[in-house]
């Protein structure tokens, strides 16, 4: 049995939840579980690549401090990680245990609101652990709250081992109908692909100037009707398309080297492709023109082409992901 630990204080040392999460730590390895701890705190760069240590664990315990108000935001942005880039399907598996210890109010509410959000993301609760500390000397000499703390640790255990099982919640079902991440529907390992990206902050630099950069392209271009009379890579389209039934889409490709854009336009079995920008774009996207030979001479995909930074996009994630469907290109 495997359990992470997730700290989402400070680190300071007279934090009562340290002292709450050392003990159960003490108790967990004493029944043989390998135990994992995260201090959120000196992973504030890679937060959203966090979700995936979830992975390889039967459970995990979410550890917050409430120093003023709530639960702090290093763990909101691992809650907000999960969401966003971790395997649902996982999340669904793992038992949660939030324990949240207050220095001034409100450790009912943050137990609350980390239980809320595991169920939210399809988790599996357990029962927590709270509590008000107003001098930590007198609370770590207090026999009395070691005995709750280390049956704290117990139930958990015995609550893994032994899978336990729970009632459905109105959360869960609440998710399944009305919260969807609806601008990333991507699988689990596109997912984790992204938030590596994500993390890295001189990937996110560069396609933030990719963005502004084709924005002030765009602008350029507006009121330009002059037609360009290239054919490059429309042919090639045209010869590879495959339609897809009730699917409607506008593509626009800013290749390095054109002077115009090229537009794709499919709506069912029909396809219209020029040079040019006209109505309403679902998905931007740039490329060199070394990338776009790759793809339609079947070496590379589009999917590969943006998860590897070499095409940078803008749109919805879902429609960017049926160009390798609408257009087949085999080498």
């Amino acid at each position: 049995m495997k359990i992470n630990i997730y700290y989402g204080g400070r680190g300071l040392l007279d934090d009562p939840t340290l002292y709450v999460v050392n003990k159960m730590q003490e108790v967990l390895t004493e029944l043989r579980v390998e135990v994992e701890r995260y201090n959120i705190y000196e992973h504030k760069n890679s937060i959203t690549t966090l979700p995936q240590t979830i992975k390889d664990a039967d459970g995990i315990i979410l550890a917050a401090t409430v120093e003023w108000l709530g639960i702090g935001g290093y763990m909101q942005q691992f809650l907000d990680a999960c969401w966003l880039y971790g395997d649902k399907e996982k999340i669904a598996q793992t038992y949660m245990q939030p324990i949240v210890m207050s220095t001034t109010c409100g450790e009912r509410e943050g137990e609350l609101t980390l239980s809320n959000a595991w169920e939210i993301l399809g988790g599996l609760p357990c029962s927590g652990l709270r509590g008000y500390v107003d001098d930590l000397a007198a609370f770590e000499m207090n026999h009395d709250y070691t005995l709750i703390i280390e049956k704290k640790a117990e139930n958990l255990y015995r609550t893994i081992s032994k899978k336990t099982k729970s009632l459905p919640s109105s959360s869960q079902a609440v998710t399944r109908t009305v919260l969807r991440t609806q601008q990333l529907e991507l699988t689990p390992q596109e997912s984790e692909q992204l938030s590596k990206y994500v993390a890295d902050d001189v990937y996110v630099k560069k396609q933030k100037e990719d963005i502004e950069e084709l924005a002030s392209m765009f602008k350029n271009m507006l009121g330009q009707a002059n037609v360009d009379d290239e054919a490059a890579y429309i042919g090639e389209l045209e010869a590879h398309f495959v339609p897809q039934e009730d699917f409607a889409a506008t593509y626009l490709f800013m290749i390095d080297g054109k002077k115009k854009p090229l537009t794709v336009q499919v709506n069912g079995e029909e396809l219209n492709c020029f040079y040019g920008q006209n109505g309403t774009i679902d998905v931007y996207t740039k490329l060199t023109m070394d990338v776009m030979n790759s793809i339609v001479k079947g070496r590379m995909t589009f999917q590969r082409a943006f998860m590897t930074g070499e095409m940078t996009a803008k749109g919805n994630f879902k429609t960017l992901r049926m160009l390798d469907r609408i257009f087949i290109f085999e080498s």
